[in-house]
């Protein structure tokens, strides 16, 4: 399936008092890699939200292998696990600049219409574009 890569660079913000990455960041970085996987595609974030297409997030699961820790640079390669449907499952692989897998992890997002908050198909112009 499609995949893309993303790099994001550990901020000391992002870090907790044990001097590593605070596990809730880590949706961030995902989020970070889907948009970039999308924009990739030539696919607007915004201009899905605009048309009255959303994407919550419906589920997360993360497995920490090593820390990250403050000034790493993390490498992100998003992979998409299969055709969506109504539903679209992300998966996740994290590398610190030392190439070590550090996290694995996937998301399921729903595609939503913004006026009714109903569940809706993948549109078909994302279909087209992982074809």
């Amino acid at each position: 399936m499609k995949s893309h890569v993303s790099y994001v660079k550990v901020r000391y913000a992002e870090t907790d008092q044990m001097g590593v990455v605070h596990h809730g960041n880590y949706a961030q970085y995902f989020e970070i890699a889907r948009l970039d996987w999308l924009s990739a595609l030539g696919i607007s974030y915004k201009s899905m939200e605009e048309n009255g297409v959303m994407l919550p997030v419906y589920e997360l699961n993360t497995k920490f292998l090593k820390p990250a820790v403050f000034d790493d640079e993390l490498k992100i390669e998003v992979r998409l696990k299969e055709l969506p449907s109504v539903k679209i499952t992300f998966e996740y692989l994290v590398f610190n600049q030392c190439e070590d897998l550090i996290t694995k992890a996937y998301t399921t997002l729903v595609f939503m219409d913004s006026k009714t908050k109903k569940p809706i198909r993948c549109p078909q112009y994302i279909l087209d574009k992982l074809k």
